[in-house]
């Protein structure tokens, strides 16, 4: 998270949140920074798929479509939250940290992680493994390294 933060910083851009399986952990995690607020516009629970319409404007077809655990469904989180806050980088995230709700389809630990700004919106698939708690501190790390490489490669 330190690079995150210290590219954030170095470029002058501003990140925000939308998350779901997290519960507010990856919003949490850079707000733990002193003076986070010069980086940090907002973050988002949508846990909720009428939460997710509602503040991100995540589309009903989507949802009725693919689920709330899909690729289209965090990057529509993604540019939501990017628009809502007029930040210039945002991060979202959508999955199943268990233990229970996974279908074999779906199962506990698969963990959607969307990126956005001006250069584009992202959505990458994770498999995370353990406990609910892993697979949610696991799913903040990884949120971290995705939005630093979007960083990296966009703004360097």
């Amino acid at each position: 998270m330190e690079n995150f933060i210290n590219l954030l910083k170095k470029y002058n851009l501003t990140v925000s949140t939308a998350e779901s399986c997290t519960g507010g952990l990856v919003a949490s995690a850079i707000t733990e920074i002193s003076g986070s607020s010069a980086f940090f516009g907002m973050g988002v629970v949508t846990y909720a798929n009428e939460a997710k319409m509602k503040l991100l404007g995540v589309k009903s077809d989507t949802l009725t479509a693919y689920g709330a655990v899909s690729e289209q469904t965090a990057k529509e989180m993604a540019e939501g939250i990017l628009s809502l806050s007029d930040s210039d980088v945002s991060i979202s995230v959508t999955g199943i940290a268990g233990p229970t709700g996974g279908t074999p389809e779906k199962p506990v630990g698969l963990v959607y992680i969307g990126i956005s700004g001006e250069f584009g919106t992202f959505a990458y698939e994770n498999h995370f493994s353990g406990s609910r708690s892993d697979v949610r501190s696991k799913t903040v790390e990884k949120a971290f390294k995705l939005a630093e490489e979007y960083i990296s490669k966009f703004y360097s």
